[in-house]
Parts: structure tokens; C-alpha cells; sequence
């Protein structure tokens, strides 16, 4: 399965995080379709992307239509539409790679850990999306406005799935946002990365960053 025929849809699309991935990965020349649930608000979106690599403009469209008609779905909603948006497209997601890039902040304190009775919401988003889904996670702890800027980020982005060649391709989706993407282990991992996101967040609040980010070291550029 080639990264670059895939169509990708990316669920919350014109919110922070979901329109920064969908902006980097259309200017990487990534076949992309915005969901949200107002179809015209994600087409205007839409349009204001860089063109795909044939030429043709991103398009936007309904949650249930872009999962419908997408190889690879990306949900990047907050915490509290994760379980309600996942049940309204679990009909379109058989046979699909899920990315879920969810993260369970519980306002007011965000910045305090508080991870779901499942584990983590990836393992929540398994458990709704069912069998036939190959569910993965990412894109956790790297901040949402920088996906906006053209400046390098300096952020490692780890991928967790049970699935490794579904993995694989999450790794190759960061590669294509301009980020490295590790193998972080099973599914069940995501729940390390999800918890961080607060203590990142505590971070940015106690020290006045400008969003803190994960890097890994010791694993050289060309073994990534």
C-alpha cells in the first residue's frame, strides 16, 4: 500500500490541530479530504489548501462522507467529541486505518492527568471502531499551532498500534508533516503519550514555553 495514492481524511479538520496536519500534508502533495460536521465550513476550508500532487484542489465534506471515501482517517477532535464522532462514522471505518490523535484533557485541569476507564483514548477509539479497523495514535504532543508555521518543529511524534506495517504508515504521514516519527509500541503505549500531553502542558505554564515538545534521543537521523 503506497503512501502517496492513499486518500487521507482528516476528521475535525478545520480545527487547530486537524487544518495544521491538513496544510502540511496537502503541500507535501497528499491526496486530502476536511471532515467536519458542517460540510460547507470544511470546503471553504479546503479550498484555501496547496493543491494535491495531480493538480487538483483538497475537498471538503461531511464527517461520514470523507471516512466514506478515505483509505486513511485522522481524528483530531478534542477528548469530549471523540466517543460521539467515532460512533457516527464507525458504519464508513471498516477495513480502514484509524490515526487517532486524541488527547483526554478534561477541562478545567488540563493540566493534570486524567486518562479514560479504558486505559487511553486510543484503546477507547479501538474498542468503538470495533474489529476490521487498524487503529493507531500519534501526533500527541506536538503543538497544534506549529503544524501552521513553515519553520522546522522540533518535535519527535510517536506512533503506537498493534498493527506494525499500519504503523509504519503513521510514521511515513509524520515524515510527510515534516516531523519524526518513531515506533512507540502497541497500542496500549499510547496511554504514555497521552499522559504527557499534561505534563507538557504544566510545563508550558510553569516555565513560559512556547509549547514544549518530545524528542528522543540517542537513535541517529538515518534509523528513524
Amino acid at each position: 500500500m503506497s503512501l502517496e495514492i492513499q486518500k487521507i481524511a482528516v476528521i475535525g479538520g478545520t480545527g487547530t490541530l486537524g487544518s495544521g496536519l491538513a496544510r502540511r500534508w496537502a503541500r507535501a502533495g497528499l491526496s486530502i479530504l476536511v471532515g467536519s460536521r458542517d460540510a460547507a465550513k470544511a470546503n471553504d476550508f479546503a479550498r484555501s489548501l496547496p493543491q494535491q500532487a495531480d493538480g487538483r484542489p483538497a475537498e471538503g465534506a461531511s464527517n461520514g462522507d470523507a471516512t466514506e471515501r478515505a483509505d486513511i482517517i485522522v481524528l483530531t477532535v478534542p477528548f469530549a467529541s471523540q466517543a460521539e464522532i467515532l460512533e457516527a462514522i464507525k458504519p464508513q471505518l471498516k477495513g480502514k486505518i484509524l490515526l487517532d490523535a486524541t488527547v483526554p484533557l478534561v477541562p478545567p485541569k488540563v493540566a493534570r492527568v486524567q486518562l479514560p476507564p479504558e486505559g487511553s483514548a486510543a484503546l477507547r477509539a479501538q474498542n468503538i471502531a470495533g474489529e476490521g479497523v487498524r487503529v493507531i495514535s500519534g501526533f500527541h504532543n506536538v503543538a497544534a499551532d506549529k503544524l501552521h508555521k513553515d519553520a522546522p518543529i522540533a518535535c519527535d511524534v510517536l506512533i503506537f498500534g498493534d498493527d506494525v506495517a499500519a504503523r509504519e504508515i503513521g510514521i511515513g504521514l509524520a515524515r510527510k508533516a515534516g516531523l519524526r516519527g518513531l515506533h512507540g509500541g502497541p497500542l496500549a503505549n499510547s496511554a504514555a503519550a497521552e499522559a504527557l500531553t499534561s505534563v507538557l502542558i504544566s510545563i508550558n505554564k510553569r516555565y513560559g514555553v512556547d509549547g514544549a515538545g518530545l524528542f528522543i534521543t540517542g537513535i541517529e537521523q538515518d534509523r528513524a
